[in-house]
Parts: structure tokens; C-alpha cells; sequence
């Protein structure tokens, strides 16, 4: 009787080892939520460099999120931000569907007049600090849908207005976009890690302290 005892005791004993000694799991970051003032504070500021840059530098559009459905980072977008649904057919070609391009606040019925723009530019996002990532962590950043303001569905027009442009030299030419659009911009650079230089920087300041000082930013940082 004494024997079975200890050898049950012994079994249980052995059983709780992995439990003890398992590695606790790591816990997801968390969501961080402050005032567009706070948020820029906490940008960091360095000089840009845009050496060495290339746009192939960044993979995209990758399969997406989900790389069962069919369709590319890009069309993956279109879908998630359709105010109106579009039909998908065969190998996730989209036709019909409505969005509102926020940059201009203009209605687009097609998504071939759509394009999805980075928050923060590619060029930028070098410049910030992108240049000294792996190269799938820049193909992480250029396909990120892990936030919702990373990519943005906007008119081919916008974007291409917008370019490679920081807030210091280009915003939304609407004006209600404008504060949404700087908070976006912060919540990506702070998401990244990526830095600003002064005049970038100093420009987000004249946002934040003034018509914008009511903006919240909210960003998880990027695993």
C-alpha cells in the first residue's frame, strides 16, 4: 500500500515538472492610447538618410493575411475598407463596390482607381529607420494589415500628390482629414519605431498643439 502511494506521488510530482518549469508565454503587446500631443512626444528624432533606398526594398503585395482566399495585400484592403462590397470573382478580381477616399473625400465606384498608400512612405520609412531592418520585416511593414491605418485606400490622384511626402510638406487637402491623418501618421511611426527629422517633427507639433490638440492615437507596437 506505502508503495503504490509513493509511486503515485512520484507520477504526480513528474507531471507537475513541465508545468514548473515551461516558459510563461509571452503576452501580446499592449494598446497604447494618448493624446496626439503625448504620442508625438515620444517620436524620436534623428537625421534622415535615404542611401541605399530602393521600392523593392520592401515585398509587396504579399499574399495577404490570409493566404487562402485568393487575393493580394492590396485587394485584401479593398475589402476590409468597401463602404459598398464589391462582387470578387475569380482569382479575387473585384467589381463594383464603393469607397470613400478620406485623403480628398471623394466617392470611388472602381477599385482599379484606387490606391493603397502607406501611412508612412515606404522612402520614409526608410529614411526612419527601415534602412538597418531584415528584409522581412520590411516585407512586414509594406503588407502590415495587423493595423487598420497602416494602408489606406485613397485616390490614385492623392497619393500620387502625396508621394514620398512627410506632414512638414503634405496633407490631406481635406481639411477635416487632416487631424485623422496626423494621428494615423504618428500611430504608424510609433508602431514601427520609425524616427522624424526636426522639421517633420516640428510640424506635428503645430497639429498637436493646435487644431488637432483633441486627437487620441492609439498603436500596438509591431512584434
Amino acid at each position: 500500500m506505502i508503495k503504490n502511494i509513493a509511486r503515485v506521488f512520484s507520477a504526480l510530482s513528474l507531471a507537475l515538472v513541465p508545468l514548473l518549469s515551461a516558459p510563461a508565454a509571452q503576452a501580446a503587446p499592449a494598446l497604447e492610447v494618448r493624446t496626439l500631443a503625448d504620442a508625438v512626444g515620444l517620436v524620436k528624432v534623428t537625421e534622415e538618410d535615404r542611401t541605399g533606398y530602393t521600392r523593392s526594398s520592401f515585398k509587396h503585395w504579399n499574399s495577404g493575411d490570409d493566404a487562402g482566399d485568393g487575393c493580394n495585400t492590396r485587394n485584401e484592403v479593398l475589402l476590409a475598407e468597401a463602404v459598398v462590397a464589391p462582387t470578387v470573382e475569380a482569382g479575387c478580381k473585384l467589381s463594383g463596390g464603393t469607397w470613400i477616399s478620406y485623403y480628398d473625400n471623394q466617392e470611388v465606384t472602381s477599385a482599379g482607381a484606387l490606391d493603397i498608400d502607406h501611412m508612412v512612405p515606404l522612402a520614409e520609412a526608410w529614411d526612419s529607420g527601415a534602412s538597418a531592418w531584415s528584409a522581412s520585416r520590411r516585407e512586414a511593414y509594406a503588407n502590415d494589415q495587423g493595423s487598420a491605418v497602416s494602408l489606406v485606400a485613397v485616390t490614385a490622384r492623392s497619393n500620387r500628390q502625396k508621394s514620398d511626402q512627410d506632414p512638414a510638406d503634405w496633407m490631406p487637402p481635406s481639411p477635416e482629414a487632416q487631424c485623422r491623418y496626423v494621428g494615423e501618421w504618428v500611430s504608424t511611426k510609433l508602431r514601427w519605431q520609425l524616427t522624424a527629422d526636426d522639421r517633420e517633427l516640428e510640424a506635428l507639433k503645430v497639429y498637436a498643439e493646435g487644431p488637432c490638440e483633441d486627437t487620441i492615437v492609439r498603436y500596438t507596437p509591431a512584434a
